[in-house]
């Protein structure tokens, strides 16, 4: 079950400076404990390279290189850079995403500008250059991190980011009806609150650093009493790029503990 043998996972974001597990680092080493091979990226080589070296000592196989996901250049760069080591791509998990604070009169126009390249632009440009290659291999699976911002107020004013989160849902699932014929899926992980090395960061932007009381404040948000980690989103990744999900495309799948079914 779920197992990943000769499947080559292209996989962005897949590191993190701090320590623990972030969504693409957890991603990155589950599709290779299924038995993916798996090309990732990050803007940080160091951060990349973190990854790749958990891959490659618990015996997996991965590659690793710095790209920009922003810029349609590196992209089509790294999308190649993978198809000459590895001849294939299987797995596509568009992982990239930022948040920053404002509304529409505090935000700077081009932190909104910003904000829409960093959460939406950077997985139509993986697309872009990924989805001929699945076409010719005759299909693949594509996965795309959304959140729940995406679907509602979460208490945080971050419009930009769920403006971006909301579009790249609706472009996964259009894409999706598309290119179903060709036995390409594309689906949307949608997390919650989730307990990763970022939560530290938010809590300087949208706590005044206060890490404790954020912490607190978000794990009392979740109606299960707790935030979810960076594991209940790989999982997640790991049955969408499996075959075992080979019927299901178009789809949203919510990994929240049920907070985007209680009142904010």
């Amino acid at each position: 079950m779920l197992r990943l043998d000769n499947k080559v996972a292209l996989v962005t974001g897949c590191g993190t400076m701090e320590s623990g597990w972030g969504n693409g680092k957890a991603t990155a080493v589950m599709l290779a404990r299924q038995g993916a091979t798996v090309y990732g990226c990050d803007l940080n080589q160091e951060a990349a390279e973190r990854t790749r070296d958990i891959i490659l000592e618990e015996g997996g196989a991965a590659t690793v290189q710095s790209c920009d996901v922003t810029q349609s250049s590196q992209v089509a760069e790294m999308v190649a850079n993978c198809i000459a080591q590895y001849g294939r791509i299987d797995i596509l998990v568009n992982n990239v995403g930022r948040s920053e604070p404002g509304d529409p009169v505090t935000m700077d126009e081009a932190v909104w500008h910003e904000q829409l390249q960093v959460n939406l632009t950077s997985a139509f440009l993986c697309c872009k250059h990924v989805i001929p290659i699945m076409e010719s291999q005759g299909g693949g699976s594509i996965i795309n991190m959304s959140s729940v911002a995406g679907l509602r107020y979460v208490g945080k004013p971050q419009v930009a980011y769920a403006a971006a989160k909301a579009a790249l849902m609706q472009m996964t699932a259009t894409t999706a009806v598309i290119y179903a014929k060709k036995n390409i899926r594309l689906n949307s992980v949608v997390p919650g609150l989730m307990f990763t090395p970022l939560v530290e960061r938010l809590a300087k932007k949208y706590a005044g650093g206060d890490y404790e009381a954020f912490v607190a404040h978000r794990h009392g948000q979740v109606p299960m009493g707790r935030m979810g980690d960076a594991w209940d989103i790989a999982h997640t990744v790991l049955f969408l790029a499996s075959d075992e999900s080979r019927y299901i495309t178009a789809q949203q799948i919510v990994v929240d503990g049920g907070v985007t079914m209680t009142t904010p």
